[in-house]
């Protein structure tokens, strides 16, 4: 395997056109939205119409024909400017839409991919629970068979674009019966938005992210065909470690651009912010800072593009995205620190980006696998139990 990961001109034009609408069109819309905590349906609608939320997809379904780095490098390029627009995509295509293409029937895909792909719908992955968070073998949701239906009840935490206007459905993983340990068998079941018995409660007040959805949701009695479940009964839990492994990806590819992006308004502040009568750019302390925080961003990045570069060619991966994830989920959090310690008393202003990646990288080291569970993957990979 080539460690080349230089772009391909197709994966470099699409960086300069994600990167072009970020600026242009993401930046001077978003500082506001965050601090009233509104979801950017104008900006989704737009990225739906550019074929970002169908890029990994075959042509066949409403994709794009584009593969897991096109997806990296559109998320990159967004959260160098924004992680909640970045995560809602990422999300939507990771979670949303990905269980139904990996493991969806020819018909499932059929009914929801061409919808999922265009943007004008969003699907949710419902995997959390309040118990139930790193240890997703402890679900309590359950499905049981009722004639030709499931019947689930439970609840589930923490669900990113569950709660949207243009939410869709979905996909939850349920207890749906006992192997002969005592385990749980789980698998994983569609319920479309508005089914009878599933309530979306109000939006989280969180630290960060905000104007990403995320939400409560519970299952009383809903009621959906047999024919919801998606991919094999009882292999549900199987399915979803193959999701979060391409979703740590996916992940490390946002938290490297919140990563350049708190470089990027660094640099620009640093040149601009004079004291003691010079730009504090010329202080020797603020450069090898200012280094330390693009050598982070740069190593990331090839961590990531090596990680979705093994996706793309069939081969192993899991460990690969459990190290990206866990080295860019901690230099994102080191370099916002960074850049609000150089914006000084300007970075602890909502007005700057910088505050906002501050506030938004902290999540990156837990969402999708703490950063402890990175580390315990990484050693089932050398070999290690436990």
């Amino acid at each position: 395997m080539s460690l080349d990961h230089r772009l391909a001109p197709e994966h470099e034009e699409l960086r300069r056109t994600v990167e072009a609408f970020a600026h242009d069109v993401v930046a001077p819309k978003i500082g506001d939205l965050y601090e009233r905590h509104e979801f950017p349906y104008e900006i989704v609608a737009e990225m739906g119409r550019m074929g970002l939320f169908g890029l990994p997809f075959p042509e066949e379904y409403g994709g794009m024909g584009g593969d897991y780095l096109a997806l990296g490098i559109a998320l990159e390029e967004l959260a160098r400017v924004d992680s909640s627009v970045a995560i809602t995509l990422e999300a939507g295509v990771s979670l949303g839409a990905m269980p139904l293409y990996l493991f969806g029937t020819e018909e499932q895909k059929r009914q929801w991919l061409p919808k999922l792909c265009s943007g004008e719908v969003l699907g949710a992955f419902g995997l959390t629970e309040p118990g139930a968070g790193s240890d997703a073998g402890g679900t309590h949701t359950t499905a049981v068979k009722d004639g030709d239906e499931w019947v689930i009840n439970g609840s589930k935490c923490f669900i990113t674009n569950s709660g949207t206007d243009i939410t869709g459905l979905v996909t939850v993983t349920a207890v749906t019966g006992r192997k002969a340990d005592g385990r749980p068998e789980i698998s994983s079941v569609i319920v479309p938005s508005g089914t009878p018995g599933f309530t979306v409660a109000a939006p989280y007040s969180k630290v960060g992210w905000n104007s990403s959805d995320t939400r409560e949701l519970s299952f009383d009695n809903v009621r959906v065909p047999l024919a919801n479940l998606v991919g094999e009964e009882g292999r549900g839990y199987a399915q979803f470690l193959r999701i979060l492994d391409e979703g740590r990806i996916a992940i490390s590819a946002l938290a490297t651009g919140l990563a350049q992006g708190c470089v990027d308004e660094s640099v620009k502040y640093a040149r601009e912010r004079h004291a003691f009568g010079k730009a504090i750019g010329d202080n020797q302390a603020i450069q090898f800072k200012l280094a330390d925080m693009e050598m982070r961003a740069h190593m990331a990045r090839i961590g990531w593009r090596d990680a979705a570069s093994r996706l793309v060619a069939g081969e192993p991966f899991k460990k690969e995205a459990a190290i990206a994830k866990l080295y860019s989920s901690t230099v994102a959090v080191d370099n916002a620190r960074d850049a609000t310690q150089i914006h000084g008393g300007y970075g602890f202003m909502n007005e700057y980006p910088v505050a906002r990646m501050w506030r938004d990288s902290k999540i990156l080291e837990i969402g999708e696998g703490t950063s402890e569970v990175q580390r315990m993957l990484i050693a089932r990979e050398l070999g290690f139990a436990g």
